[in-house]
């Protein structure tokens, strides 16, 4: 009997101890709803031939509903070529259990916006979106890391591995992109 309390309580300790807290940009609670929104996550980087890359992640509750926001930006001295965001756009998220979880994209077409910089003679492209959750989807992504990220785009396909860590040339900090979820979904789900 004392070695199932034992091996309970390890277990629900190791759970909590998963669970980053929760750090939110956005916490707006009044007559009209809720909003909360964490804070970006850098997710991949990129950084090469004078062309850097950078994917960040941040999840949202809209009046109960959980988002994925998907924020990728784009800088170099070249030109940027655009990749859109489309009602056919979709979020594959290949998990380490073996499942592959599909988002769908919610918002407004767009292809971003092109920023030029000419201080630094660089071009910066943001394109930002909103993938819903499907039914049944979270239970999964709340215990297994994810290994691999493809974002369908309107007229192309990106495959991102997710690093066990990264350390950001961006930010100097550490992270790991493949326990995103299961670190993070706690603060948006009710």
């Amino acid at each position: 009997m004392k070695s199932i309390i034992l091996v309970l309580s390890l277990f629900f300790g190791m759970q909590s101890f998963a669970q980053k807290e929760c750090v939110f940009t956005t916490n707006i609670k009044d007559s009209i709803g809720t909003y909360k929104e964490t804070k970006d996550f850098l997710m991949h980087e990129k950084v090469f031939a004078g062309k850097a890359t950078y994917m960040f992640f941040s999840l949202i509750n809209n009046n109960g509903t959980p988002l994925l926001k998907v924020q990728k930006i784009i800088k170099s001295a070249d030109f940027i070529g655009a990749n859109c965001f489309d009602n056919q756009s979709k979020i594959y998220l290949q998990l380490q259990n073996g499942r592959v979880v599909t988002l769908l994209y919610g918002d407004q077409d767009t292809c971003g916006n092109l920023v030029r910089i000419d201080e630094q003679k660089l071009s910066t492209r943001i394109l930002s979106g909103n993938f819903f959750f499907m039914t049944g989807s979270i239970e999964d992504l709340k215990t297994s890391p994810i290994s691999l990220i493809r974002i369908k785009y309107s007229t192309a396909m990106e495959d991102i591995v997710a690093k066990k860590e990264l350390i950001s040339e961006l930010t100097n900090q550490n992270s790991s992109p493949e326990n995103f979820f299961v670190e993070n979904l706690h603060c948006v789900i009710d």
